[in-house]
């Protein structure tokens, strides 16, 4: 019997003001790795402390991997507008523009 778990995409606001978007199946000890500085090739070892600004839960590891990939490709304003969770921001950034 597979085990069920809950993914998590997530973001983290680093000290230099950038953001961090990542995937795991354990907020908590994610966000204390990040913290701690567990791994020194990470791009949040030289950015610390990072604090969680958004997270969204998924019961698929398929679908988690897919949404961090995309949120990994938007603008800051864009991640900003998830974060702040407005939609019509985030609708209206996603159009594309022809000339």
């Amino acid at each position: 019997m597979k085990d069920f778990y809950t993914y998590y995409v997530y973001i983290l606001l680093c000290s230099d003001s950038t953001y961090y978007v990542g995937v795991t199946n354990n907020l908590d000890r994610r966000i204390s790795e990040h913290n701690l500085g567990i791994n020194k090739e990470s791009y949040t070892h030289t950015r610390r402390p990072v604090r969680l600004v958004w997270f969204g839960d998924f019961n698929n590891i398929n679908n988690a991997i897919a949404f961090e990939k995309q949120i990994k490709k938007w603008s800051k304003k864009k991640k900003e507008s998830l974060i702040n969770n407005d939609w019509h921001t985030i609708s209206k950034l996603s159009k594309k523009k022809f000339n």
